[in-house]
């Protein structure tokens, strides 16, 4: 029988939940817990598919080692161990548990992963069996129809969703459930839709033992299932990998190029409220002869501003041979391991694509389609280390973007600014010089940048506390540098606006 075929536990068991739920947490099968247990070499080795440090750290008798073998690790347990932690009789009769092989063994019949909410919650995501990253069998797998767990996509996403209160959301895509699992807790009606029913009873699963509201669950394809409804909240993880057809319905498009991710985006524009949000995960392509970054201003939706970031790419054989290893192909024949990869170089051959760029993409209804404004799309590419969760320096980004596309440089001189929190300066230069070459300003919180600032924009951002005006600001660094006061002030909005949409500058009372 394949994973995807194997029968699921029951959702509709109320009773069954909440004592499930009870055993998990009086036995300490948490996140915490498990970094406890297992130590932090056997708990990263998990996130890479290595068990073996896992099972040393489990071989005592107690009642966490028992749950991390059957759920995490899906080793058969015998009857009256996991009897001591668990109540076996419900279980079994809800489907949680079954016989294995051997006597008086039980097995579990899903991947239960323990996963911190971002206030503490102690949640639980639910997948099938050696489809959870970081559990027993990897995310490499060749089943059509499994549904894997939480993985660093996953809480990339998850960490860039802006999280303030909303009345609806859609998660688009659910898989495990774990979009919609962080929704509901700031959304009063959360949606979660997918191809694969086997997604959705999962998705139930998770949001039933994690003891969060139940979503409304819809089949189908991108935005079919929820017709012209619309919402304050767009969440997407969709399979985004550009393939040469669909053969993996849990990662691969199924579309030419990257046309699956194109029109998700395109059409999210419609089905989004004034002032809400979208957030994707996508892949994308480079083509010879065109510019990435007007490949992707192409597919913003009227109405809406923008912010995408490239945070990674790789060329096509690079590309070609992750997936492939995803799906586990290099351990099949030789030969058709070959031939699977020529197929990827083929179709990337034929669209004249020469690499993929993988990265986020959010998207805020501005209302900018009336006319009234121009929308602000900013595309850049940012492959270094960044400070999860992002997504209130998400929503300061499009505050900024508001302010800036109001603000001429009179209006902005006007303006009262504050220096953002954890920025330092560095001065660069060679030893023993008596001027620096040039000053960098650095973030240490959320995206992390650095900016080039000339020595009148480092003195500027340094003096700024909200007291004084950019403008008054201006005109005392001009008379400490002898400058001509007027000239300073035109040269140097430029340099401010850069300062403020980049979050080293905070506009007060904006």
């Amino acid at each position: 029988m394949s994973i995807a075929s194997a029968p699921l536990p029951s959702s509709d068991r109320a009773d069954v939940f909440a004592q499930l739920r009870e055993a998990l947490l009086a036995a300490d099968f948490t996140a915490d817990g498990l970094l406890e247990l297992l130590g932090a070499p056997a708990y990263t080795a998990l996130a890479r598919s290595e068990t073996v440090p896992a099972l040393r750290a489990t071989r005592g008798e107690g009642p966490l080692e028992t749950l991390v073998r059957l759920f995490l690790l899906q080793r058969s347990v015998s009857h009256a161990r996991v009897a001591a932690v668990l109540p076996v009789g419900p279980l079994l009769e809800s489907g949680w548990l079954s016989a294995a092989d051997g006597e008086g063994a039980l097995k579990a019949a899903v991947d239960v992963r323990p996963y911190g909410g971002p206030s503490g919650e102690d949640w639980f995501i639910v997948s099938d069996l050696g489809c959870a990253v970081g559990g027993a069998g990897g995310i490499g797998s060749h089943d059509e129809g499994v549904v894997l767990g939480v993985g660093g996509a996953s809480t990339t996403l998850a960490g860039l969703t802006v999280r303030t209160p909303v009345d609806s959301a859609l998660d688009l895509g659910t898989g495990s459930g774990i979009q919609a699992l962080h929704a509901a807790q700031h959304a009063t009606r959360v949606t979660a839709t997918d191809l694969n029913p086997r997604a959705l009873h999962i998705t139930r699963l998770t949001l039933a033992l994690s003891g969060a509201p139940e979503a409304d669950l819809r089949e189908g394809s991108l935005f079919e299932p929820v017709g012209e409804e619309t919402y304050d909240l767009i969440v997407s993880n969709p399979p985004f990998v550009i393939s040469p057809g669909a053969r993996l319905t849990y990662r691969d498009g199924g579309m030419g190029g990257d046309d699956l991710c194109r029109s998700l985006v395109q059409q999210a524009g419609e089905r989004l409220n004034e002032g809400g949000y979208a957030h994707f995960l996508a892949n994308w392509q480079h083509v010879e002869g065109e510019e990435w970054t007007e490949r992707l201003r192409s597919w913003v939706p009227r109405g809406c501003d923008a912010w995408i970031v490239q945070r990674e790419v790789q060329d096509v054989t690079q590309y070609a041979e992750l997936w492939l290893r995803d799906a586990g192909d290099h351990r099949s024949d030789p030969e058709e391991y070959a031939a699977r990869y020529d197929a990827w170089l083929d179709e990337f051959e034929a669209r004249k694509t020469r690499a993929i760029g993988f990265g986020w993409i959010t998207l805020r209804k501005s209302g900018t389609e009336t006319g009234a404004a121009e929308p602000s799309v900013t595309v850049e590419e940012w492959p270094h280390p960044v400070e999860q969760p992002l997504g209130e320096t998400v929503r300061g980004f499009f505050a900024r973007q508001d302010f800036l596309r109001t603000h001429d440089d009179a209006a902005l001189l006007a303006g009262h600014f504050k220096l953002a929190a954890e920025v330092v300066q560095e001065q660069v230069g060679l030893p023993g010089a008596e001027d620096p070459e040039h000053v960098v300003l650095r973030q240490h919180r959320g995206m992390r940048r650095a900016t080039k600032v000339d020595t009148v924009g480092a003195g500027f951002a340094g003096v700024c506390d909200g007291t004084l005006s950019a403008g008054r600001i201006l005109d005392a660094i001009a008379q400490l540098v002898g400058e001509d006061p007027v000239l300073l002030r035109d040269r140097t909005p430029s340099q401010i606006r850069l300062l403020v949409e980049q979050g080293f500058l905070e506009p007060v009372g904006a």
